[in-house]
């Protein structure tokens, strides 16, 4: 299951049935779980930890040192979980000290052709990154949102879940959940009413969605002010508790 150009560290530590392709190199310290296929002219280097059933196509860089001009060799990590797609010249780097030393990467994502996460970022689950897609250090993304190709996420900004940036978006503040965003500087479009519905929301939480984004976007109310109208309804929907957990937790302020 390996062939015999690739070059595998006497360290790495590798679970039954997994692939390694020509040309491939796997570091020291690198743990890749059972089932995981690996293509051709790939480095992995540690310490890293991937799970089971991923697949790497050629040419990604996985586990690299970050490009933060403070990282000074300190041990730091990435994880990534089960089940991912990680394309043509992908490339994900390990964390920074200033952060949690870690970069994390969750199950069922596709991170489509030259994809970059970059140090410290924390990627969730059933997320798909198309082509290009850039996220800068200490990016949080999380479940079931889409990045459009060519998007780029500035640092420390959080993508919502179930939210969806168009082609080519700049996002420099956070993005709700749900929402929609596109441009330079990315700007709302509504929320991804179509994709709710892909996803099983019932016709009762999208209605009440769609009377939140009115709260917040459209009826002339401070962000505080749109908060406090979504509290009242929060406890007996939860797709408005998770708007009003996301703008709670907000640093750099929501796109509006």
């Amino acid at each position: 299951m390996i062939h015999p150009t690739a070059i595998v560290d006497p360290g790495a530590k590798l679970g039954k049935n997994v692939e390694i392709g020509p040309w491939t190199w796997i570091g020291a310290d690198v743990e890749i779980g059972e089932g995981t296929v690996i293509g051709s002219h790939v480095v992995i280097k540690g310490p890293s930890i991937i799970g089971k059933n991923n697949r790497i196509f050629q040419f990604a860089s996985i586990g690299e040192e970050c490009q933060d001009k403070k990282y000074a060799g300190e041990p730091t990590r990435l994880v990534i979980g089960d089940n991912n797609v990680i394309r043509e010249s992908v490339t994900i780097h390990r964390g920074t000290i200033q952060d949690n030393s870690l970069t994390q990467i969750g199950s069922n994502n596709l991170l489509m052709a030259y994809v970059h996460v970059a140090h410290d970022c924390i990627v969730g689950n059933d997320n798909i990154l198309a082509n290009n897609a850039t996220l800068a250090g200490h990016v949080q993304v999380g479940d079931f949102a889409i990045l459009g190709g060519f998007t780029g996420v500035h640092q420390f900004c959080k993508i919502g879940s179930y939210s969806f940036c168009g082609v080519g978006s700049v996002v420099v503040k956070d993005v709700l959940p749900y929402l929609m965003v596109a441009g330079q500087n990315a700007v709302p479009h509504g929320m991804n009413y179509e994709g709710l519905k892909r996803k099983g929301f019932s016709k009762d939480a999208i209605l009440e969605l769609r009377r939140a984004y009115k709260t917040i976007y459209r009826n002339g109310l401070t962000l505080a002010q749109a908060t406090e109208q979504l509290k009242q309804v929060a406890p007996k929907e939860p797709a408005i508790q998770l708007l009003v957990d996301f703008i709670e937790a907000s640093d750099r302020g929501i796109i509006r």
